[in-house]
């Protein structure tokens, strides 16, 4: 692979409708963890108030499982929905869902329903909370149907050749919103009402619909297909998925980094309140802001590299670093050591997300990619809300460093496996010249 011209920003904004679908995808992406920082810094505060913050672990871990099936439920599904039917119907039907989830749970934070649920001996959930969370699973299983149809969509606007900087672009922009978003949200915790907070991921919500509105390209699949039961698209998807050794071995070490970054960073909230010793929600608003805005950084900064010649190695290197950043948190009892590493953290996933999304895009057919993006959601998030958990049940039992040290040292040891044994991912790569690109899509 020659050097060849690189791609500009510039380049990838003048494409039909890109500016509009970037900004819809953006603040799609940013919105529900605006929410997730509402309630994961919501419901322990609750119980530490009560004088049982032990409890508040063992309550996300049930806000991970709540959301557990229907999240499943939906990644099975949006591919082949992406596939098969107009993927710009199906991003502005999925955000309407997350305008409404996102009301639901502001409904329920205002009104903070009196009464307890005895589940556990010892261990009672408030009833805000139980209502809380089959809100949370809608809003989180419509965004994820909205991510295979975007995703897939992509191709449909750019060439490879700008695959890169698109997928940087748009990731880069959501994981600033997100961090700005987070801050800001950390900063109504501190001086008002969750309920005003949650004001921040509707207003985003909002504007991700009317940006949808100024799309005006045509985003579905190249060739039409014939409609049949969507149960052999679901199969169809896996087979692919499994087909591709390399893909296949991604999807894996993803499944299992997923879960371990759950074990820890759902008990972020307490990493803060109680590793840190800090009761103020602008300091859990700013960790959460420091890593978002690292993940825009390294989606950036990765598409000024030319990965595309060793993509999967550059993926390894990324998760063996993941795996000492985790560790450096658990190792440090300052705020401000801790926000230059969560900083660091957020900058490795922000890489892996560009380096991803470019390979899947300029190697799978568009007519089948949304159900490839939909396996690899189904393989790689499967073990994340058993994560989050897995995550409570251990910050229970062990305290907060202790779960960070185990998942540190898991990721890097899955690092290591990887680096050794994977040889279909570390051989990924493919050629982002546009006269490489296979026929297909409508921005060639």
């Amino acid at each position: 692979m020659d050097g060849g011209p690189r791609a500009t920003y510039r380049d990838v904004l003048r494409h039909d409708s890109m500016p509009a679908f970037l900004t819809a995808g953006a603040l799609q992406f940013a919105a529900p963890a605006t929410a997730l920082v509402v309630l994961i810094f919501s419901i322990p505060g609750a119980y530490a108030r009560a004088g049982h913050p032990g409890e508040g672990a063992l309550a996300l871990a049930l806000l991970g499982l709540s959301s557990a099936l229907p999240t499943l439920a939906s990644a099975f599904f949006a591919g082949p929905l992406a596939d098969r039917h107009d993927r710009h119907y199906l991003l502005r039907t999925a955000n309407v869902v997350s305008l409404l989830a996102t009301a639901l749970l502001a409904a329920d934070l205002y009104a903070r329903p009196g009464g307890d649920l005895g589940l556990l001996p010892g261990f009672y959930l408030p009833l805000w909370i139980a209502l809380a969370l089959p809100a949370w699973a809608l809003l989180i299983s419509s965004a994820t149907v909205f991510r295979p149809a975007f995703n897939a969509s992509v191709p449909r606007l750019v060439p490879a050749a700008e695959l890169g900087r698109a997928n940087g672009l748009i990731y880069a922009i959501a994981a600033g919103t997100s961090a700005a978003a987070s801050l800001l949200v950390g900063v109504v915790l501190s001086v008002g009402s969750s309920v005003y907070a949650l004001a921040v991921p509707f207003l985003l919500f909002l504007a991700t619909q009317v940006a949808l509105v100024g799309v005006r390209a045509d985003l579905s699949a190249p060739r039409p297909r014939p409609v049949r039961r969507i149960w052999p698209d679901v199969v169809e998807g896996l087979r692919y998925l499994y087909g591709r050794r390399d893909l296949f071995e991604m999807t894996v070490a993803a499944l299992v980094v997923n879960f371990l970054v759950a074990i820890a960073f759902v008990e972020l909230g307490l990493y803060v309140l109680v590793w840190l010793g800090l009761a103020s929600g602008v300091w859990y608003g700013a960790m959460v802001a420091a890593s978002t805005a690292g993940a825009a950084v390294g989606m950036v900064a990765i598409a000024h590299l030319r990965f595309e010649e060793r993509a999967g190695r550059v993926l390894i290197g990324l998760v063996l670093a993941m795996g000492f950043a985790v560790l450096g948190l658990a190792l440090v009892h300052s705020v401000w050591f801790a926000l230059p590493i969560v900083f660091v953290y957020g900058l490795l996933p922000g890489m892996v997300q560009t380096v991803f999304l470019s390979s899947v895009q300029a190697t799978v057919p568009n007519e089948i990619l949304g159900r490839v993006f939909s396996a690899d959601e189904v393989g790689s998030y499967a073990l994340v809300p058993v994560g989050q958990a897995t995550g409570g049940v251990i910050s229970f039992e062990v305290g907060v460093q202790g779960t960070f040290l185990a998942a540190g040292s898991s990721i890097v040891a899955l690092g290591l496996v990887m680096a050794a044994g994977f040889g279909a991912l570390r051989a990924l790569r493919f050629d982002a010249h546009p006269a490489a690109r296979s026929s297909g899509s409508a921005a060639d």
